[in-house]
């Protein structure tokens, strides 16, 4: 009988020639070197290449995406001016040194000379070379202005009665009173930012770009929009020239101006006149301002800008003073008194905003019994003031910790509150037979 072989008794060679495996070959060191240059090669070339598309990407996709940049803005002043008091403008009167004795022939030479001046003028034939020439330096003023004077184009979208969208739009002047290194400001009608779904803002040369609402202020009827200076091309930023801001307080009767923006109702019209009244102590909202009357055209709601002959503005047509006996005047918002919310629209800062208007409470109001302070004339409907319960009647004596004893003190200390701040301002309310004080938590609001 034969016996079974068993496995395990198989030669140890043939088990060890079915478990041998095949080993690769070491590299040569001149293979690794090549396979590594290869590689850094590789990934050289990836990194350009996502360098390049991430350049030519990221200001497409911050544009349409609306990504804010990280780079700080930077805060914006304006100087403020001083109003002429009436010591200052009238100055003492100064020593006049003696005069020496005149001689009869001296006085008989003066004379003489005065009479050839007078005859010269009077034989002297104006030519229109002479008129043009008077009006050489205002076109070279409005022609400098013009190229700060912008077009501030607000695009609405909306539904016609079928449901259709439709797309509606406005032309509106903008004057560029300042810029930073990232942006250019532009004063122009609050009407141009109202209601807006996008603004556009096209510049003298042609020029289009996107533009920004930084703030708006109802109360002088006007808003501040910026334009990032980094999407001017160079030629357009070469030809801008900004607006400086003038002094208003110095404007006096019988002052020619000239009118810039769109006083015929066109953007990059113009117009010349006079100042032919200055307004002052007019009650506004939170304060008191000048007005300026001219006899000069202007259109209010597309935006006209006062300027000096120095091609500063001096302030901006309004339509919210209208008097009837003025109907042949155009009404200007003096600029000084302005210079604080101007300085806080360019920094986007809103406003503060009570909505009282006062008057200081004279001597006269004084001796009456009336106690010192601001005298609210009218305490304006749905205002802050208002709805904290502030009445018509009222005298206010101190906001905050601060007393108020004239509309100065009370402008400043309002200027010092923001949006959104509750302040207690107490009052002195007539009763039957005395004032009594009262205290009112009042929630700071925005012009």
């Amino acid at each position: 009988m034969l016996d079974k072989k068993n496995p395990e008794d198989e030669p140890r060679q043939k088990r060890s020639f079915i478990r041998e495996k095949v080993v690769k070959q070491p590299l040569t060191r001149k293979q690794i070197l090549f396979r590594a240059g290869c590689v850094i090669l590789a990934a050289a070339a990836c990194g350009a290449a996502a360098g390049t598309m991430f350049a030519v990407v990221s200001p497409v996709a911050q544009r349409y995406l609306g990504q804010e940049s990280t780079e700080e803005s930077t805060a914006i002043t304006i100087p403020r001016d001083e109003p002429e008091s009436s010591a200052s403008q009238e100055s003492p009167p100064e020593e006049v040194p003696s005069k020496p004795e005149q001689t009869e022939e001296s006085v008989v030479d003066s004379e003489s000379f005065e009479e050839q001046v007078q005859e010269i003028i009077a034989n002297y034939k104006y030519t229109t070379g002479d008129f043009a020439s008077a009006y050489a330096g205002l076109r070279d003023v409005v022609a400098e202005a013009d190229h700060g004077i912008v077009t501030v184009h607000s695009v609405k979208h909306g539904l016609d009665w079928f449901d259709n969208p439709v797309e509606t739009s406005g032309l509106y002047a903008g004057a560029v009173i300042g810029s930073t290194p990232q942006d250019y400001l532009i004063l122009t009608p609050d009407g141009a930012v109202e209601n807006a779904d996008s603004i556009k803002v096209t510049f003298a040369d042609g020029s289009e770009v996107d533009g920004t609402i930084r703030q708006t202020d109802q109360v002088s009827g006007m808003a501040m929009v910026s334009v990032r200076a980094e999407m001017l091309n160079e030629s357009t930023a070469n030809s801008l020239s900004l607006i400086p801001l003038g002094n208003s307080y110095s404007v006096r009767q019988g002052d020619p101006v000239i009118a810039v923006g769109a006083p015929g109702g066109i953007v990059h019209s113009s117009a010349y006149g006079f100042i032919s009244y200055i307004m002052k102590n007019v009650q506004v909202p939170d304060g008191m301002t000048r007005l300026l009357l001219a006899d000069i055209c202007g259109d209010a709601p597309t935006g006209t800008f006062l300027l000096n002959l120095n091609g500063q503005m001096i302030g901006w047509v309004t339509d919210d003073y209208e008097r009837d006996q003025l109907t042949n005047l155009t009404t200007a918002m003096a600029i000084s008194d302005y210079k604080t919310i101007l300085e806080k629209l360019s920094n986007g800062i809103a406003a503060p905003y009570l909505g009282v208007r006062g008057q200081e409470v004279s001597t006269a109001m004084e001796e009456n019994g009336m106690p010192a302070g601001v005298y609210v004339a009218d305490c304006i409907q749905n205002g802050p003031a208002y709805n904290a319960g502030i009445q018509n009647g009222d005298v206010i004596v101190k906001i905050g910790e601060k007393n108020i004893l004239s509309m100065k003190e009370y402008e400043n200390q309002l200027e010092a509150l923001h949006q959104g701040d509750t302040v207690t301002v107490t009052v002195q309310r007539k009763s039957v037979n005395e004032y009594k004080e009262l205290e009112y938590q009042v929630n700071v609001g925005a012009r």
